[in-house]
């Protein structure tokens, strides 16, 4: 397994560009299956879990071709095998959006029990729940959900009993071609859900409410191809944000969305960053200062980011002050708090919630990511850091983050790769 060797100590200073949203690409993709014609998309980021999306398409008989610049052409029209496998969905989650519009264009779907990060229940059971009310028969049995439906779903009103981002996204493709109307309500407010709503339109699909609790879809008999660009990622971007106001830098963000990241920009500016947008680019400075520490409760958008924490509660670990984080989205999130603690962070955790009190400098550390996000905590806190840290199980870094180590590098961080 990969490790990555950082020598903490150094501020961050420069520019980078932003990669395309994986949150953003892996629906998109799946709504190749709602047409029979050519997807083409582009801004697609270079990720394992982008890959592993595109396999679990090909191995159900779905062509894809690769072009050289970030993009992907889609056609579902040579679709064989409706069944997606678990030694592919075991690995990403995101395997459950191929449910709605399979089911939806092709009346049968059979998706294994999902996997992914071990943060939390995530329930998939509101996915069939809304499927059923929609006409179809859903089974699970054996690990797998197995759909099927006699012709068209229907049009019906669905509420949703915890804002769920797939579960919104794997409705919503379904509404497309369902007979009639469906209203999705307490829907999820994400720039990812309007991003694939967006691309849906541009297929044909008459969708709207996007970005508000209440989507509205009519329904039709097909949709067509298109050519569509994926979001910019808002969490890479605070990400990076993030590490360059811990280690006291100045940095610039290019190619992103500034309006997706208000919650996050405020809590920087809390701590001490002075902060510039343009439309596409945010510019942070933290003029050579400490951080101060800031204390936020995570909350669905337009709130601050579960997939953030992690990051923020890195920068308090060094910050001047105290600060109380609460996780109200996903329970079991606090697994790097204690790998931060081994590198001489002051946190406890109770419940839902961690108190960090601020400590000069943290020592590098031999330390294990546990998730996607905590990886990233990891890697700050190592740059951060007196000495060295190595982070192992760097796998999760690379299903959501494209060339991390390249990217801190031409920031000026010192650190590397180590393959297995």
């Amino acid at each position: 397994m990969d490790k990555l060797l950082i020598q903490g100590g150094i501020r961050l200073n420069g520019e980078i560009r932003i990669a395309g949203a994986k949150n953003s690409a892996l629906p998109i993709m799946a709504a190749a299956l709602l047409t029979d014609d050519f997807l083409k998309i582009g801004n697609l980021p270079h990720l394992y879990d982008i890959t592993t999306m595109l396999e679990l398409l090909g191995c159900m008989g779905v062509e894809s071709i690769i072009g050289d610049k970030l993009e992907v052409e889609i056609n579902s029209s040579t679709i064989n095998n409706f069944n997606a496998p678990y030694d592919l969905v075991k690995t990403m989650r995101a395997s459950i959006l191929v449910l709605g519009p399979m089911l939806a264009h092709f009346g049968k779907a059979e998706v294994a029990l999902p996997g992914g990060c071990a943060i939390g229940s995530r329930p998939v059971n509101l996915h069939i729940e809304a499927l059923r009310k929609m006409g179809a028969d859903v089974q699970v049995e054996e690990g797998y959900i197995k759909a099927t439906t006699n012709g068209r779903l229907k049009g019906a009103h669905i509420f949703m009993d915890l804002v769920t981002v797939t579960g919104t996204e794997n409705i919503l493709m379904a509404a497309t071609l369902a007979d009639g109307q469906t209203i999705i309500e307490n829907a999820a407010r994400e720039p990812e859900v309007v991003d694939l709503a967006c691309c849906l339109r541009a297929m044909g699909a008459d969708i709207s409410g996007e970005g508000t609790d209440t989507i509205t879809v009519n329904g039709k008999e097909k949709l067509h191809g298109c050519s569509y660009s994926v979001m910019p990622d808002r969490i890479e971007t605070g990400t990076y944000l993030i590490a360059a106001a811990a280690t006291r830098g100045k940095i610039k963000v290019k190619d992103t969305r500034p309006q997706t990241l208000e919650a996050v920009l405020s809590k920087l500016e809390q701590a001490g960053a002075q902060i510039e947008v343009g439309e596409n680019w945010i510019s942070l400075d933290m003029l050579g200062k400490r951080p101060k520490a800031v204390s936020l409760t995570t909350a669905p958008y337009p709130a601050f980011p579960t997939d953030m924490q992690a990051q923020f509660t890195a920068l308090n670990a060094v910050a001047e002050g105290s600060g109380v984080i609460t996780e109200t989205v996903f329970e079991n999130r606090f697994m790097h708090v204690h790998e931060m603690n081994r590198m001489g962070a002051d946190m406890v955790v109770e419940g839902n919630t961690v108190i960090v009190n601020g400590v000069d400098t943290l020592i590098g550390a031999p330390v294990m990511a546990t998730d996607l996000r905590a990886s990233a905590s990891l890697i700050i806190a190592g740059l951060v850091s007196e000495n060295e840290t190595m982070v192992d199980r760097i796998y999760h870094i690379d299903r959501g983050y494209e060339c991390i180590e390249e990217k801190l590098q031409s920031l000026g961080a010192k650190i590397r790769r180590l393959p297995s």
